[in-house]
Protein backbone atom coordinates (compact mmCIF):
# COMPACT_ATOMS: atom_id res chain seq x y z
CA UNK A 1 0.00 0.00 0.00
CA UNK A 2 1.32 3.41 -1.01
CA UNK A 3 1.04 6.36 1.36
CA UNK A 4 -0.02 9.58 -0.37
CA UNK A 5 -0.11 12.85 1.56
CA UNK A 6 -2.59 14.60 -0.74
CA UNK A 7 -6.32 13.96 -0.50
CA UNK A 8 -7.69 12.17 -3.56
CA UNK A 9 -10.95 13.38 -5.06
CA UNK A 10 -12.91 10.71 -6.97
CA UNK A 11 -16.41 10.56 -8.43
CA UNK A 12 -18.11 7.80 -6.49
CA UNK A 13 -18.00 5.32 -3.63
CA UNK A 14 -16.90 2.43 -5.87
CA UNK A 15 -13.92 4.48 -7.04
CA UNK A 16 -13.10 5.10 -3.37
CA UNK A 17 -13.35 1.38 -2.57
CA UNK A 18 -11.08 0.53 -5.52
CA UNK A 19 -8.43 3.08 -4.56
CA UNK A 20 -8.46 2.24 -0.85
CA UNK A 21 -7.02 -1.20 -1.67
CA UNK A 22 -4.07 0.53 -3.34
CA UNK A 23 -3.29 3.75 -1.47
CA UNK A 24 -3.25 4.99 2.09
CA UNK A 25 -4.76 8.45 1.66
CA UNK A 26 -7.83 10.53 2.41
CA UNK A 27 -10.26 9.72 -0.43
CA UNK A 28 -13.24 12.01 -0.98
CA UNK A 29 -16.02 10.99 -3.40
CA UNK A 30 -17.91 13.85 -5.07
CA UNK A 31 -20.98 11.63 -5.51
CA UNK A 32 -20.95 12.57 -9.17
CA UNK A 33 -22.63 15.84 -10.06
CA UNK A 34 -23.86 16.26 -6.46
CA UNK A 35 -20.62 18.22 -5.90
CA UNK A 36 -22.17 21.13 -7.82
CA UNK A 37 -24.61 21.77 -4.95
CA UNK A 38 -22.77 20.35 -1.93
CA UNK A 39 -21.32 23.47 -0.29
CA UNK A 40 -19.87 21.54 2.67
CA UNK A 41 -17.95 19.17 0.42
CA UNK A 42 -16.71 22.08 -1.70
CA UNK A 43 -15.44 23.80 1.46
CA UNK A 44 -13.72 20.56 2.54
CA UNK A 45 -12.02 20.19 -0.85
CA UNK A 46 -10.83 23.83 -0.76
CA UNK A 47 -9.47 23.34 2.73
CA UNK A 48 -7.67 20.10 1.80
CA UNK A 49 -6.16 21.75 -1.30
CA UNK A 50 -4.61 24.42 0.93
CA UNK A 51 -3.46 22.08 3.71
CA UNK A 52 -2.26 18.91 1.98
CA UNK A 53 -2.95 19.44 -1.70
CA UNK A 54 -5.48 17.41 -3.67
CA UNK A 55 -5.30 14.86 -6.44
CA UNK A 56 -8.23 14.77 -8.85
CA UNK A 57 -8.87 11.33 -10.30
CA UNK A 58 -12.10 11.13 -12.30
CA UNK A 59 -13.25 8.91 -15.14
CA UNK A 60 -12.05 9.74 -18.67
CA UNK A 61 -15.53 10.38 -20.03
CA UNK A 62 -17.11 13.80 -20.53
CA UNK A 63 -18.89 13.67 -17.13
CA UNK A 64 -15.54 12.98 -15.42
CA UNK A 65 -13.93 15.93 -17.20
CA UNK A 66 -16.87 18.21 -16.25
CA UNK A 67 -16.49 17.26 -12.58
CA UNK A 68 -12.71 17.70 -12.77
CA UNK A 69 -13.12 21.18 -14.27
CA UNK A 70 -15.68 22.13 -11.63
CA UNK A 71 -13.31 21.11 -8.82
CA UNK A 72 -10.42 23.03 -10.42
CA UNK A 73 -12.66 26.11 -10.63
CA UNK A 74 -13.76 26.02 -6.98
CA UNK A 75 -10.23 25.63 -5.60
CA UNK A 76 -8.61 29.07 -5.55
CA UNK A 77 -5.55 28.30 -3.40
CA UNK A 78 -3.48 25.23 -2.82
CA UNK A 79 -2.04 22.40 -4.84
CA UNK A 80 -4.01 20.45 -7.45
CA UNK A 81 -2.54 17.42 -9.17
CA UNK A 82 -4.48 15.86 -12.03
CA UNK A 83 -4.22 12.09 -12.45
CA UNK A 84 -5.72 10.71 -15.65
CA UNK A 85 -6.67 7.14 -16.47
CA UNK A 86 -6.39 5.95 -20.08
CA UNK A 87 -9.35 5.39 -22.38
CA UNK A 88 -10.12 1.70 -21.99
CA UNK A 89 -13.40 0.50 -23.41
CA UNK A 90 -15.48 -2.02 -21.54
CA UNK A 91 -17.98 -2.46 -18.71
CA UNK A 92 -17.51 -2.56 -14.94
CA UNK A 93 -18.44 -5.90 -13.40
CA UNK A 94 -21.19 -4.51 -11.18
CA UNK A 95 -22.95 -2.76 -14.09
CA UNK A 96 -25.36 -4.38 -16.53
CA UNK A 97 -24.13 -2.29 -19.46
CA UNK A 98 -21.21 0.00 -20.34
CA UNK A 99 -21.24 3.73 -19.62
CA UNK A 100 -22.66 6.14 -22.21
CA UNK A 101 -19.25 6.56 -23.85
CA UNK A 102 -18.30 2.92 -23.28
CA UNK A 103 -15.18 3.68 -21.23
CA UNK A 104 -14.15 2.01 -18.00
CA UNK A 105 -14.07 4.31 -15.00
CA UNK A 106 -11.64 4.42 -12.10
CA UNK A 107 -13.36 1.45 -10.44
CA UNK A 108 -12.73 -0.69 -13.53
CA UNK A 109 -8.98 -0.03 -13.73
CA UNK A 110 -6.39 -2.58 -12.66
CA UNK A 111 -3.94 -1.81 -9.84
CA UNK A 112 -1.13 -1.61 -12.42
CA UNK A 113 -2.95 0.95 -14.56
CA UNK A 114 -3.85 3.07 -11.53
CA UNK A 115 -0.27 2.99 -10.25
CA UNK A 116 1.00 3.97 -13.69
CA UNK A 117 -1.49 6.87 -13.81
CA UNK A 118 -0.21 8.17 -10.44
CA UNK A 119 3.37 7.73 -11.64
CA UNK A 120 2.68 9.65 -14.88
CA UNK A 121 1.24 12.49 -12.81
CA UNK A 122 4.43 12.62 -10.75
CA UNK A 123 2.75 11.52 -7.54
CA UNK A 124 5.02 8.52 -7.07
CA UNK A 125 8.05 10.12 -8.72
CA UNK A 126 11.27 10.98 -6.96
CA UNK A 127 10.84 14.73 -6.65
CA UNK A 128 14.53 15.24 -5.85
CA UNK A 129 15.45 14.71 -9.52
CA UNK A 130 15.53 18.04 -11.36
CA UNK A 131 13.43 18.06 -14.52
CA UNK A 132 15.23 20.77 -16.53
CA UNK A 133 13.50 23.25 -18.81
CA UNK A 134 9.72 22.91 -19.05
CA UNK A 135 7.86 22.04 -22.24
CA UNK A 136 6.08 25.17 -23.51
CA UNK A 137 3.15 25.93 -25.80
CA UNK A 138 5.73 27.07 -28.36
CA UNK A 139 7.25 23.58 -28.27
CA UNK A 140 3.83 22.04 -28.91
CA UNK A 141 3.29 24.50 -31.76
CA UNK A 142 6.71 23.70 -33.29
CA UNK A 143 5.83 20.01 -33.17
CA UNK A 144 2.48 20.66 -34.86
CA UNK A 145 0.49 19.64 -31.77
CA UNK A 146 -1.33 22.98 -31.49
CA UNK A 147 -2.29 25.68 -33.95
CA UNK A 148 -1.96 23.54 -37.06
CA UNK A 149 -4.31 21.97 -39.55
CA UNK A 150 -3.91 18.43 -38.19
CA UNK A 151 -2.94 19.35 -34.62
CA UNK A 152 -6.04 17.94 -32.88
CA UNK A 153 -5.54 14.55 -34.55
CA UNK A 154 -1.80 14.61 -33.81
CA UNK A 155 -2.54 15.39 -30.13
CA UNK A 156 -5.07 12.55 -29.93
CA UNK A 157 -2.56 10.14 -31.50
CA UNK A 158 0.15 11.25 -29.06
CA UNK A 159 -2.22 10.97 -26.09
CA UNK A 160 -3.25 7.49 -27.17
CA UNK A 161 0.38 6.38 -27.53
CA UNK A 162 1.12 7.75 -24.02
CA UNK A 163 -1.94 6.04 -22.49
CA UNK A 164 -3.72 9.35 -21.81
CA UNK A 165 -7.43 10.04 -22.37
CA UNK A 166 -8.55 11.60 -25.65
CA UNK A 167 -10.59 14.41 -24.05
CA UNK A 168 -7.59 16.35 -22.74
CA UNK A 169 -7.36 20.00 -23.73
CA UNK A 170 -4.04 21.30 -25.06
CA UNK A 171 -3.43 23.02 -21.69
CA UNK A 172 -4.09 19.83 -19.72
CA UNK A 173 -1.82 17.88 -22.06
CA UNK A 174 0.95 20.44 -21.53
CA UNK A 175 0.55 20.17 -17.75
CA UNK A 176 0.80 16.37 -17.87
CA UNK A 177 3.76 16.35 -20.26
CA UNK A 178 5.68 18.64 -17.91
CA UNK A 179 5.15 16.18 -15.06
CA UNK A 180 6.05 13.15 -17.17
CA UNK A 181 9.00 14.45 -19.20
CA UNK A 182 11.74 17.02 -19.36
CA UNK A 183 11.75 19.13 -22.51
CA UNK A 184 14.69 17.12 -23.84
CA UNK A 185 13.01 13.75 -23.13
CA UNK A 186 9.81 14.88 -24.82
CA UNK A 187 11.69 16.17 -27.84
CA UNK A 188 13.46 12.79 -28.24
CA UNK A 189 10.15 10.95 -27.80
CA UNK A 190 8.37 12.95 -30.49
CA UNK A 191 11.33 12.65 -32.88
CA UNK A 192 11.23 8.86 -32.40
CA UNK A 193 7.47 8.80 -33.04
CA UNK A 194 7.98 10.88 -36.20
CA UNK A 195 10.43 8.30 -37.54
CA UNK A 196 7.98 5.38 -37.08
Amino acid sequence: MIKIKQAIIVEGKYDKIRLSTLVDAVIIPTNGFAIYKDEEKKALIRSLAEKTGIIILTDSDSAGFDIRTHIRNIVKKGEIINVYIPDIYGKERRKSEPSKQGKLGVEGMSHEILLEAFKKAGVLADESVPKGDPITKSDLMDMGLIGGENSAKMRRDLQKSLGLPELLSANMLLEILNVMYSREEFSKLTMKKGEE
